[in-house]
């Protein structure tokens, strides 16, 4: 190993594969006073590497994934593009290091599932970075539910207003199939994700309508592989079919609309817009004694439950809760999801996020892309193996060990 990743005084020593646009997650990962350590970056791209180079200069920077892999490295945390996910994340689990792997698994469910298969086989523990899980307003609204004050949840539906879509989706590698699949995936697994954790199970059955309704017709492209979303992105770039700067290729739809139906009987929906002027994800959540919806997802804005009956129309809310202030990024999901993360690695145990739900989020949001793309059609969701989901359950512990 590595003489600069010695340390006697550091419970956890991380690498990360892929300096980009989650490449800020690394500083809840790199705590020294806390015993651990980002102790290496490897990234394929000279940029990457000069960014990790500047933010962490006692670290080891490479640009070759074995010199990482035989690093010694107690736990790694896999930030790549998208498609590259099950690729690099089955190499680190196979030598042996806990793995952190950011949203979705993968793009494509084979390539999940055999991602699934060796985090199995190996028996590393795999973490999946579904960070909204950890989101106050999140949380928050599963509380809610979980303290009977709707019932039993029957319909959850979720309206995604994605105001900076032009900016973040349409002008780098999320903008082609072959890297996302589609933005329903590569956007939606968080929202799909939360559906799922919210109504207590995971979509069975789907189907859905789609289209590249805005940003198809912009005639401005330029290969932005020379710059990052710093470099371009500003609320003045609006209305969005004045944007400027589009990528080359873009093929993923800027509009879709996906029904399902989950194994435990709850029908739910979800809406994606990249061409609204505000941003930001409205739930509600129907129960059978009543229902929540929140008005904003930031620190202050307001959950309003309703569960006492009227015939007078719009009427207030019968409670209104806060939504919580914690410091970190996204709403402090990030700070709390990379704290989970080390600590599954050092004690292992349960966690809110789960790889099983994170299959199913991907599996959904895969299948719904499929419809949308064809007739519109219902696709089922082929099921995991017993053996895996046993697996699982037990929190990545051998059931029979």
């Amino acid at each position: 190993m590595n003489a600069s990743l010695r340390s006697n005084f550091v419970d956890l020593k991380v690498g990360v594969v892929g300096f980009g646009l989650r490449s800020g997650l690394y500083k809840h990962a790199h705590r020294p006073a806390q015993g651990s350590v980002v102790a290496m970056v490897c990234d394929t791209s000279e940029r990457g590497r000069a960014d990790a180079a500047a933010k962490l200069p006692e670290a080891v920077i490479t640009a070759d994934l074995d010199e990482l892999l035989n690093a010694g490295l107690d736990a790694v945390l896999v930030l790549t593009p998208d498609n590259q996910h099950a690729l690099v994340a089955k190499r680190t689990l196979e030598a042996g290091i806990a793995t952190f792997c950011e949203k979705p698994l993968d793009v494509t469910l084979d390539a999940v599932d055999e991602l699934l298969e060796t985090a199995f086989s190996s028996g590393t523990r795999l973490y999946v970075g579904q960070n909204m899980r950890h989101m106050p307003v999140i949380r928050q609204m599963r509380e809610i539910i979980e303290s009977g004050a709707i019932g039993t949840v029957k319909a959850v539906w979720c309206r995604h207003f994605v105001g900076n879509g032009g900016d973040y989706y349409f002008k780098d590698w999320h903008a082609e199939r072959k890297n996302t699949t589609s933005l329903l995936l590569q956007k939606g697994a968080h929202d799909i994700d939360v559906i799922h954790w919210l109504a207590g199970g995971y979509t069975e059955s789907v189907a859905a309508l789609g289209d590249l309704a805005v940003y198809g017709a912009v005639e401005s492209r330029r290969d932005n592989t020379d710059r990052r979303m710093g470099d371009w992105f500003s609320l003045e770039n609006w209305p969005p079919a004045a944007q400027q700067d589009l990528n080359p290729i873009i093929d993923v739809e800027d509009i879709s609309m996906m029904q399902m139906k989950l194994d435990n009987g709850v029908l739910a929906s979800y809406q994606q817009c990249h061409f609204t002027p505000d941003y930001w994800r409205n739930y509600t959540v129907i129960g059978t004694a009543g229902r929540l919806e929140n008005f904003g997802d930031d620190a202050g804005n307001i959950i309003k439950v309703w569960n006492t009956r009227s015939q007078d129309g719009y009427v207030d809310a019968d409670i209104e809760v806060e939504i919580e202030a914690v410091d970190g990024g996204h709403g402090g999901a990030d700070p709390r999801l990379i704290a989970e993360f080390l600590r599954f690695v050092k004690e292992g145990g349960p966690t809110d996020t789960s790889p099983v739900a994170a299959r199913a989020a991907v599996a959904a949001g895969v299948l719904a892309t499929e419809s949308l793309r064809t007739d519109g059609s219902a696709r089922s969701v082929p099921p995991l193996r017993a053996e895996l989901l046993a697996y699982f359950a037990a929190n990545q512990e051998r059931v029979n060990a």
